[in-house]
């Protein structure tokens, strides 16, 4: 399983990272994504939402089920992933480069250290 250490992970299975402009770039692990099987269509947050850590924000559906995506941090999202809509299919096969979901404005970027190391994720799938 692919884990790329310099992303955070909470146990919903969302990956988040603080890029080089200060936004917290969100999407789901690859685990996630197999789980999931095939995306077949993917419900963003619109621009200018605002979020909070722990709710429900967006929607991947797949052929076996739809999933609810959660923000990782409070904040205001400034960005979604607009290639989503016309190709799914991306989360399954890039989940971490052109498979993210959408950006936050974080309210408190010091919210991402809470959330799971790659080493604690990989832990936490492993245990269940």
């Amino acid at each position: 399983m692919n884990l790329p250490e310099h992303l955070r992970y909470a146990d919903t299975h969302e990956w988040a990272w603080l890029d080089e402009n200060g936004e917290v770039v969100v999407g789901i692990t690859d685990h996630a994504q197999e789980a999931l099987g095939d995306v077949v269509h993917v419900n963003l947050p619109d621009v200018g939402d605002a979020v909070q850590q722990g709710d429900a924000v967006a929607v991947i559906e797949s052929v076996k089920t739809a999933s609810d995506i959660h923000a990782p941090v409070d904040g205001e999202v400034v960005a979604v992933n607009q290639a989503l809509e016309d190709a799914p299919e991306l989360i399954n096969d890039e989940p971490y480069d052109a498979g993210w979901l959408f950006r936050i404005q974080p309210a408190d970027a010091a919210q991402l250290e809470a959330l799971m190391t790659a080493a604690d994720y990989q832990r936490a799938i492993e245990q269940g």
